[in-house]
C-alpha cells in the first residue's frame, strides 16, 4: 500500500507542475490546532473527521451538499419494513492485487462499530442487530426497528472502513509539517472506468490547522481558498474582515446549542430555579448583534419536525410573554434570596473568542433582569454552567437524547430518560417509538439540567471559484469534492 500511495502522490505532484497561476492546489484552513486535526479515538473532532473521511470511506459518504452518495457500496435497497438495508459492494482490486469483498468490508464495519461502543455514536448505532454477508459482493445490515436517518448515520467518518490491504480512499494523504496534502485516487482504483489525464483534471487539497485569528487573516490575505470550522465564538472574525462580504457561508445546521448545568447546587439545586434562568433568556435577541437571518432560538431539547415527531412536544411557555416569564423568574429568585440570605450568582464557561464575549454580555443582561448575577469562568472545571454546541449526526430525536446519556453526560442527564430511549429501540411500531421518545424528552426537559438556546451556528468562508463546497444542514464539508474529481 505504501508503494502504491507513493506512486500516486508522485504522479499528482508531477502533473501539478508547470508554473501556471493555478497550481492545482486547493488550500483549506481549519480553525483549530494540529492536535485536534490529527486526534484519534472513538469519536473524532471535526478536523479529524475531515481527514479520516477523506482516507477511509464507509459504505456511503457525504457529497458537498450533505447528501448521501455511494462509497464502498455502489448501490443499496431498503426493504419495505425499513428494517433491512442491503448494499452491493463496488468491485475493484485493492493495492495488493486482491479483490475487495463483502466480507472484508463487513469485518471492517463491525470493527468500527465495536470501536465506538461506550460513546454517544455507539448509542446511535444501537439499532443495528446484525451485519451479515449475503454473497461475495452483498452485505445486509438488519435493524431492531426502522430508522429513517440510518444512511446519514453510517456515513459518519468514524464508520469509515479500514481494510487490511490499505485504505480504499477516496483520497490518499501525505503529511507536510502540520498540513496534509490529499490526492484523489484515480477511478480505476475505485471500481470505476479510467479517466485520461486524471491528475491534470483534478486538484490536490491541502488541509492545515490555523488559530482562529490567523485563519481569518490568512483568508483575507488570499493565502487560503477555504476556511472551515467556524462557530459562534469566532463569527465576528469573519464579519469584520475587509474581504468578507459575500464570502461568509452559513450552515442551517440542526443540533444542540445551550447551557449545561454542571453544578446543580446552591441557587441551581432545584429544577424550578434552573427553569428561572431558562425563563429569563430572550432567545430571539440573543445573537441579534450578529445579524443572523432566520435564527430565532428554541427552548426545546429536540429540534422541531424530526422524523417520527408525533407533535406531543412543543415549545415551552408559548402563552407567556417575555415580561411574564421574567416576572415569574424574578419571583423565584427573590424567594431563594430570602430563604438563603444570599444573592443569586452563577458562573458560565464559554469558549474563548469575540463571539463568546457578545454571547456572555447578552446572557448576563438577561439574567440580571431577574436578579441573577452571571460571572465568566476561565475554566470549565468549577463552572456552574457551560456551553454545549454540537451538530446532529442524523435527523431523529434519539440523537438529541443520546447526547445526555448518564454513561457520559452526568450530571446533565436523567436515568428515566435513558430508560425510555432504550425502550424505544424495540418499539412495536413507529407510533410507539415516537411516544417513548416524546416522553423521554419531556422527562429530560423537566430536570432543567440543560437550558436550550437554539440551533448551532456554523460558518465557513469560500473564495470565488472554489468548487465542491456548499452550505448544508449537517455542516458537512468533505474534502474529496474540493478536488473537482468528476467521479
Amino acid at each position: 500500500m505504501l508503494r502504491h500511495s507513493a506512486l500516486l502522490l508522485s504522479a499528482a505532484l508531477v502533473a501539478s507542475c508547470g508554473g501556471a497561476a493555478d497550481d492545482g492546489l486547493v488550500r483549506v484552513a481549519h480553525m483549530g490546532d494540529a492536535a485536534s486535526l490529527y486526534a484519534v479515538g472513538p469519536e473524532l473532532a471535526p478536523g479529524a473527521q475531515l481527514l479520516h473521511g477523506a482516507q477511509q470511506q464507509g459504505l456511503v459518504r457525504f457529497n458537498a451538499a450533505g447528501e448521501i452518495v455511494p462509497g464502498l457500496a455502489e448501490r443499496w435497497i431498503v426493504t419495505d419494513d425499513g428494517r433491512s438495508y442491503i448494499f452491493r459492494i463496488t468491485e475493484f482490486d485493492l493495492p495488493d492485487g486482491t479483490r475487495l469483498t463483502a466480507r472484508a468490508v463487513a469485518e471492517g464495519l463491525e470493527e468500527s462499530i465495536e470501536r465506538v461502543k461506550g460513546t454517544s455514536l455507539g448509542l446511535d448505532l444501537a439499532k443495528i442487530s446484525e451485519v451479515r454477508v449475503m454473497t461475495g459482493r452483498v452485505i445486509e445490515i438488519r435493524l431492531r426497528s426502522p430508522m429513517p436517518g440510518f444512511l446519514h448515520l453510517i456515513a459518519q467518518p468514524e464508520l469509515g472502513v479500514a481494510l487490511d490491504e490499505g485504505n480504499a480512499g477516496p483520497m490518499l494523504a501525505e503529511r507536510e509539517g502540520d498540513a496534509t496534502v490529499l490526492v484523489p485516487i484515480p477511478p480505476e482504483f475505485r471500481g470505476q472506468s479510467p479517466r485520461r489525464n486524471w491528475f491534470e483534471i483534478v486538484d490536490r487539497v491541502q488541509l492545515a490547522p490555523y488559530a482562529p485569528r490567523a485563519a481569518a487573516r490568512a483568508f483575507e490575505q488570499g493565502q487560503v481558498d477555504l476556511l472551515l470550522g467556524g462557530r459562534l465564538e469566532t463569527l465576528p472574525l469573519a464579519i469584520t474582515g475587509a474581504l468578507s462580504r459575500g464570502t461568509v457561508r452559513l450552515d442551517s445546521a440542526i443540533g444542540l446549542f445551550g447551557l449545561d448545568v454542571l453544578r446543580p447546587e446552591g441557587f441551581l439545586a432545584t429544577p424550578a430555579n434552573r427553569e428561572a434562568l431558562a425563563l429569563a433568556i430572550d432567545r430571539p435577541s440573543l445573537v441579534a448583534q450578529f445579524n443572523l437571518s432566520g435564527w430565532t432560538g428554541s427552548n426545546r431539547i429536540v429540534a422541531a419536525d424530526m422524523p417520527g415527531d408525533d407533535g406531543s412536544v412543543a415549545e415551552r411557555w408559548t402563552t407567556l410573554s417575555l415580561d411574564q416569564r421574567r416576572s415569574e423568574a424574578a419571583l423565584r429568585v427573590r424567594q431563594w434570596q430570602v430563604q438563603n440570605g444570599a444573592a443569586a450568582a452563577v458562573s458560565v464557561y464559554l469558549p474563548q473568542g469575540p463571539g463568546s464575549d457578545f454571547l456572555f454580555a447578552a446572557l448576563a443582561e438577561d439574567l440580571a433582569s431577574v436578579g441573577v448575577t452571571l460571572q465568566r469562568a476561565e475554566q470549565r472545571d468549577g463552572a456552574d454552567l457551560a456551553l454545549r454546541d454540537s451538530t446532529a449526526r442524523f435527523a431523529g430525536a434519539r440523537w438529541f437524547l443520546n447526547q445526555f446519556n448518564c454513561a457520559f453526560s452526568a450530571p446533565v442527564c436523567s436515568p428515566d430518560t435513558d430508560y425510555l430511549v432504550e425502550l424505544s429501540l424495540d418499539a412495536a411500531d413507529p407510533a410507539e417509538e415516537a411516544s417513548y421518545l416524546a416522553e423521554a424528552e419531556q422527562t429530560l426537559t423537566a430536570t432543567n439540567l440543560y437550558i436550550p438556546l437554539g440551533t448551532p451556528i456554523r460558518w465557513s468562508q469560500a473564495r470565488a471559484g472554489v468548487e465542491g463546497f456548499s452550505e448544508n444542514g449537517w455542516a458537512a464539508h468533505p474534502l474529496f469534492p474540493l478536488s473537482k474529481a468528476p467521479i
